[in-house]
């Protein structure tokens, strides 16, 4: 068998860098300017993160999921809170966010807590879904074992006869995370593999310390 070598497999990051006399002083700001910045740039899916949660076990998981939302709050995030990562969530709700921008030679890591939507917040973005989506919800119990492919897709079938007239309710099982950052690293590459680091740490009262870190 013959096995692809990748060890010669690399380019250089060429962008601009990033150097702190251009850094916004608060890194929600510095955030959206980056995602403005891929969203403007046409990349796939701009608002896709990884989601870290760690098991009771200490074992840690991780999956994409997509941003809906960013405020002075947070991030949010919604999923079937039944899902592995809820109940990981339950028992640690200390996780980390992970976006990849790697067309613009970025990416932003985001460490803080994760909390709960209220039912109010999380049944307003419900009903903003396509129907078929609402149906999805209703259908898939995440991150349970299937038999096969025909059971997932029986049981859509089954949720689109069950909800065929008037509005789908909000599932009891399905909502939203708001993550409340304490730390981001904003990681922007460079030539020769001199990358720029450069972190917020949150200190008190919406105040943030920036500290850079080596390559």
């Amino acid at each position: 068998m013959i096995l692809l070598d990748i060890k010669d497999l690399r380019r250089e990051y060429l962008h601009t860098g990033l150097i702190r006399e251009n850094l916004l002083t608060n890194p929600l700001d510095q955030f959206q300017q980056w995602l403005d910045d891929a969203v403007k740039a046409k990349l796939t899916d701009p608002t896709a993160m990884t989601i870290a949660t760690v098991s009771a076990d200490g074992q840690p998981s991780q999956r994409h999921v997509l941003l809906k939302h960013t405020d002075q709050k947070g991030y949010v995030f919604y999923t079937n809170q039944e899902s592995r990562k809820a109940q990981e969530i339950a028992g640690n709700n200390k996780v980390s966010l992970h976006f990849s921008w790697l067309a613009l030679d970025r990416q932003v890591r985001i460490q803080g807590v994760a909390t709960k939507l209220s039912i109010t917040e999380s049944l307003a973005y419900f009903t903003s879904r396509p129907r078929d989506s609402q149906l999805a919800a209703w259908a898939s119990q995440q991150s349970r074992q299937l038999t096969s492919r025909q059971v997932l897709e029986t049981a859509f079938s089954q949720m689109k006869q069950k909800f065929s007239n008037g509005q789908i309710p909000l599932p009891g099982f399905w909502g939203g995370y708001r993550v409340t950052p304490n730390q981001y690293e904003f990681w922007q590459g460079r030539a020769n593999r001199l990358h720029d680091r450069l972190v917020f740490t949150s200190v008190e009262d919406d105040q943030w310390r920036i500290e850079r870190l080596a390559p």
